[in-house]
């Protein structure tokens, strides 16, 4: 996903590039004075540069979006962790106190067959 994005962004660049090169080619074969042609390429690069401004601050805010997204599935990810642990933990917990219990049942059981023996 953010390969396709990182594309895109590529591709957008290319095209701001390609835009101002293909304008400076053509301002300078128009048949105008050089002041005309220098007056027309400072506005168009002036123009060029806000709209590449402008893409950079949209794709900074795609970014941030795209990063709080994740935190926020990471959040939920840990707790849904954190949920799982606690179930784990419990389950062991009750399986050693039912160990101890059919220890301790074993215990008796075989203290009274060892005095059983013994009478």
């Amino acid at each position: 996903m953010a390969d396709k994005r990182g594309n895109f962004g590529s591709f957008v660049m290319g095209f701001i590039i390609g835009g101002l090169v293909s304008s400076v080619i053509s301002l300078l074969n128009a048949p105008q004075s050089g002041r005309e042609t220098r007056e027309q390429i400072k506005t168009k690069s002036l123009d060029l540069r806000d709209r590449a401004d402008e893409e950079i601050q949209r794709m900074r805010a795609q970014a941030q979006d795209l990063i709080t997204e994740v935190r926020t599935q990471a959040d939920d990810i840990q707790a849904q962790l954190a949920k799982q642990i606690e179930v784990v933990q419990a389950r062991m917990t009750n399986a050693i106190e039912e160990g101890k219990k059919g220890a301790n049942v074993v215990r008796a059981e075989l203290a009274g067959s060892t005095t059983d023996e013994a009478a």
